[in-house]
């Protein structure tokens, strides 16, 4: 039976249907992910067309019926997050955060650590100073690094991930599950890391996303870190990571 519903929900990607209209992906509060039309959204008089802007949090009227798309029927700005899309580079990495929340939460299954984490990232990335490669900023990779927590594929970085040794840790195997020692790194698939990467991995996932610091050899290889994850465990690259 068709029926309405009233939730929070970021707009994660936007697309353009039929002559007026836009399929809108969205991770919400209430359901998880959510794939959504709203009808006439592109035509100048559309009463709710800005609300819906991607990487906006709305609070948002959805009519559920038989077919995989519900329907927007209302729409409320919760946060528009103007200075995120008003600015290059951070539009850049609020996009890469989209991206990876689409690709690792994609049944409609509520999570609100990973709503909570989302609304977070945005917030923070309003006042982010940026600059540089958004590939390897340092905010965009510690929300990637703490999704990666929350959808349970958190690489292991205490000890060797392939034999259990405290160490040295001196490269990182996905297919293992996380960094290696030099034994079992000749033995997995897998990279070097540089010297200290390891710790920086770590306090990118232990510190709050506004306290997120990050640079050189160490960036670079909590990006080969992450991507390798999203390519091991879900099959997956991210476009927004390859079209820079």
């Amino acid at each position: 039976m068709a029926r309405s519903y009233k939730t929070e929900a970021v707009v994660l990607r936007s697309i353009r249907y039929a002559e007026a209209d836009r399929v809108l992906h969205l991770y919400t509060a209430e359901r998880g992910r959510v794939n959504a039309i709203a009808k006439g959204v592109r035509k100048t008089a559309s009463r709710f067309g800005a609300r819906l802007e991607p990487l906006t949090h709305a609070a948002l009227m959805l009519h559920e019926g038989r077919g995989e798309l519900h329907t927007v029927t209302g729409a409320d700005i919760v946060h528009a997050h103007d200075a995120v899309r008003g600015d290059p580079h951070r539009v850049a990495v609020g996009l890469i955060g989209a991206e990876a929340v689409l690709k690792l939460f994609v049944e409609p299954e509520p999570n609100q650590r990973a709503f909570a984490g989302l609304a977070r990232f945005l917030d923070v990335l309003d006042g982010w100073p940026g600059g540089g490669d958004p590939a390897l900023d340092p905010l965009g990779l510690a929300f990637q690094l703490k999704l990666l927590a929350v959808a349970g594929y958190l690489p292991h970085l205490d000890s060797c991930a392939s034999c259990g040794s405290p160490g040295p840790l001196v490269g990182f195997s996905a297919s293992a599950g996380g960094a290696v020692c030099e034994a079992c790194l000749g033995r997995a698939a897998g990279f070097r890391l540089g010297d200290g990467s390891a710790d920086a991995v770590e306090r990118l996932l232990d510190a709050p996303l506004g306290g997120a610091t990050v640079e050189g050899r160490a960036a670079r290889d909590a990006l080969r870190i992450v991507e390798s994850t999203y390519e091991e465990h879900g099959g997956f690259r991210l476009r927004t990571l390859h079209t820079r």
